[in-house]
């Protein structure tokens, strides 16, 4: 009986090593285990072990597989074969249900996975080519921040948030600025700056080349006595340059812009009132925008539109942002903003640019596009 159960436990251990993948290496070495997947990255095969565990060995360092599952093979020609593996004088030889024995030399291999890891990669695949709407969103938070004391009191304080789904077949972005100053030295206490930018933008990609996009803006400024501005616009656009580390894109559209300015008085001798006033206007759309990687840590972005007035031919209006930032961390950066947003009818003694200069922190989440 003794032998009996000597001889069973002999046979139990070579029917699993017969069941399990094994990998040689060019030293003479061998690992028994479970094949799972080859890393593009670094260029290693990984092995589940039952001892060792988890075990990546380079994949140039491998002479030979022989696989008990299967496996899925992806060629170099775009082709994927699956079926157990052996190999004969360097070359894999993979037994399918379909074909029968393929032949594929090693160098020709571009990615080793076994079923689950495919079924894995399959299902990010799909996930890519039909991305929900909660997918692939990144974004950034900018604040800057002035205080002084002392013979001036003065509060500045700017915040501008933006988020962007990127995908191969389109973007969406979500933005806003806000801008807010006080000068606390006069009595009462005086705002010196209070507004507020922000909207949404679609693009849609219908070639390589050619988008269409929609977008709607809302804008609030205090001291320009603007309620509420309200811009609805489309039109088609160009990627005249398109990189892994540059965008360049130019476009063309129309928009209606609808504004709405509240009543004010003028500190003139005597005071000079004025009502309120709505304008509504078509406009005519032309823009650029561009984003380049100058460094592994150093990022420029700057668009520009620029809007002539349909409605009351002579006028036009413009805005112009720019943003140079140098990473710190992963998360965090510190960042340069410039932005000008122009009008050329203001209201009567009213200033027609806002510009804009602030630097501070940027926080950033998600990956690709901040």
């Amino acid at each position: 009986m003794k032998r009996l159960g000597i001889a069973a436990m002999v046979l139990c251990v070579c029917g699993m090593s017969a069941m399990a993948d094994q990998v040689t290496l060019k030293n003479g070495d061998r690992l028994t285990g479970t094949i799972v997947k080859t890393d593009d990255k670094e260029e290693t095969l990984l092995i589940k072990t039952e001892l060792a565990g988890d075990v990546s060995v380079k994949w140039e360092a491998i002479t030979s597989i022989v696989s008990s599952q299967p496996l899925h093979l992806a060629l170099k020609d775009g082709q994927t074969i699956v079926g157990t593996v052996t190999t004969e004088a360097g070359t894999f030889e993979v037994t399918t249900k379909t074909t029968g024995e393929v032949k594929a030399a090693k160098e020709n291999v571009t990615h080793v996975r076994n079923d689950a890891e495919q079924a894995a990669h399959d299902a990010e695949i799909y996930r890519l080519q039909h991305p929900r709407l909660t997918d692939f969103w990144s974004g950034l938070l900018d604040t800057g921040l002035s205080v002084t004391s002392g013979n001036s009191s003065t509060m500045n304080f700017t915040l501008a948030a933006k988020a962007a789904r990127v995908t191969s077949r389109d973007k969406i972005s979500v933005y806003t600025t806000a801008v807010y100053g006080k000068n606390n030295a006069t009595d009462p206490s005086q705002t010196i700056a209070h507004e507020i930018r922000g909207g949404v933008r679609g693009d849609l990609n219908v070639s390589d080349k050619v988008f269409v996009f929609g977008f709607t803006d809302f804008g609030y400024n205090a001291l320009q006595h603007l309620d509420l501005q309200n811009v609805l616009g489309g039109g088609m656009g160009y990627h005249a340059i398109k990189t892994a580390r540059t965008t360049f894109d130019v476009f063309g559209g129309g928009s209606y812009n609808q504004e709405y300015f509240s009543a004010y008085t003028l500190p003139t001798v005597p005071p000079t009132s004025f009502p309120s006033m709505t304008t509504k206007n078509g406009e005519i759309v032309i823009g650029e925008s561009l984003d380049s990687k100058i460094t592994s840590r150093t990022t420029v972005s700057e668009n520009f539109t620029f809007f002539p007035d349909l409605s009351n031919t002579g006028n036009y209006r413009y805005a112009f942002n720019s943003n140079i930032t140098t990473k710190l961390k992963n998360w965090l950066g510190w960042q340069v903003t410039f932005n000008d947003n122009y009008i050329s009818n203001p209201p009567t003694g009213l200033k027609g640019n806002d510009l804009l200069f602030a630097t501070g922190l940027r926080l950033t989440f998600g990956k690709g596009v901040f």
